[in-house]
């Protein structure tokens, strides 16, 4: 079924819309999870609890062109909170250590300005990623969207370990030059 289809289910309070969108991305929404969660349960309830979300956030938002990224975003954010509530090191490692290998490069704060401007540098990091090739913006989608491994990331792609870390750390060092020169304070 056609993404538009289902956020008519959803606006409609049509409980199918769930069934359709498990169906559609079920297995995608858990692979995510799964990655951060690093636990099948886990990464079930995850997914199911991205529905509840979708179902509550739709309306007022359409994502009528952007429903798998949007529900995404909802799952990766559940993921975290459960990383976090768990509060073990085991369990938050690989999040922790795609968390340090951005830092260099992405402003920090946790101030009440810095989260005001959080979404204008998701733009700005939008706008690099469009200054790179595909082959670039999917390893770095692949890495620190999807949260794959290297070896993960070099098999689905058909690259080598080796440039795909190159690859990695060349973009943190563009992306790092890009944000200074829009004005960013690293």
């Amino acid at each position: 079924m056609e993404d538009t289809k289902i956020v008519d289910l959803y606006l409609a309070r049509d409980e199918s819309a769930v069934a359709e969108t498990a169906s559609k991305y079920g297995l995608r929404l858990r692979g995510i999870a799964r990655r951060l969660l690093d636990s099948e349960p886990a990464a079930e309830e995850c997914e199911n609890d991205t529905y509840l979300e979708a179902w509550n956030r739709i309306p007022p938002h359409e994502p009528r062109t952007y429903l798998f990224p949007f529900l995404g975003k909802i799952t990766r954010h559940l993921a975290i909170d459960e990383c976090r509530r768990r509060e073990s090191l085991k369990r938050q490692a690989l999040f922790c250590e795609l968390t340090a290998e951005l830092e260099e490069c992405l402003p920090g704060g946790s101030d009440v300005e810095g989260d005001v401007a959080a979404e204008e540098l998701g733009r700005t990091v939008t706008a690099f990623l469009m200054t790179c090739t595909e082959e670039q913006r999917s390893l770095f989608i692949l890495r620190y969207w999807y949260f794959q491994s290297v070896p993960e990331i070099a098999a689905a792609c058909g690259v080598s370990r080796s440039k795909v870390k190159t690859t990695l750390f060349r973009l943190r060092e563009r992306l790092r030059q890009y944000l200074e020169k829009e004005g960013y304070e690293l």
